[in-house]
């Protein structure tokens, strides 16, 4: 795997939100007290609801932002990291990130937030990271995202969005594996994989 290139998505590939969108949620009296539910079945209640679009854009400004500490890295990220690390694998970051939040009236830089939090966990700026700082890319739309995972001349590519995939000049020689555990039908160019562990195997196990 020594010079292979691999491009990981960031929100809800390898940072997970689902804990502390429910928290914030419940704590500003958006959702009930006992609501212990996952971030699209919050962000569906709330669409659900009169004026729900703009609360959950400030929801996901808050929780994108200075809420990001409560957020969680996926089972099996790191070790996936480690492994790519020591068999001399590229990783990059590539990210739809806006450099600010919707309704977010502190205006935090969101990016820097995940900088912040991928520090916090170690995968930065540490010795022996997995990431390279440089590698870490966060771009304005997802056209833009596309067109940057495609100059990096990746051979594999991890997102949990389909719509990444099914831009149309998204490399049709890139590897498509989409992060999901939903049921199928899935397109048939992604590859669905439900957990970091399968992805672990499915990627080093060739």
């Amino acid at each position: 795997m020594s010079g292979v290139r691999i491009g990981i998505d960031f929100d809800n590939t390898i940072i997970c939100y689902d804990k502390v969108f429910a928290a914030v949620a419940r704590q500003r009296g958006l959702v009930p007290e006992s609501w212990d539910g996952l971030k699209t079945e919050v962000r569906d209640y709330l669409r659900s609801r009169a004026g729900g679009e703009l609360a959950w854009q400030g929801l996901q400004g808050f929780v994108y932002g200075k809420g990001i500490g409560g957020a969680e890295i996926y089972p099996g990220v790191r070790e996936f990291l480690a492994t790519c690390r020591k068999a001399g694998t590229s990783v990059y970051i590539v990210s739809h990130k806006t450099q600010f939040g919707h309704q977010d009236p502190d205006r935090v830089d969101l990016r820097e937030a995940a900088r912040g939090w991928l520090r916090g966990a170690g995968l930065i700026d540490a010795a022996g990271a997995a990431l390279a700082v440089g590698n870490i890319y966060f771009e304005d739309t997802l056209a833009a995202k596309v067109e940057r995972l495609a100059s990096l001349q990746l051979d594999i590519f991890i997102d949990d969005l389909v719509d990444v995939f099914e831009q149309p000049h998204f490399p049709k020689t890139t590897r498509s594996i989409l992060f999901t555990q939903s049921r199928p039908p899935h397109p048939d160019h992604c590859e669905p994989i439900a957990s970091w562990a399968d992805i672990h195997r499915g990627v080093f196990a060739q």
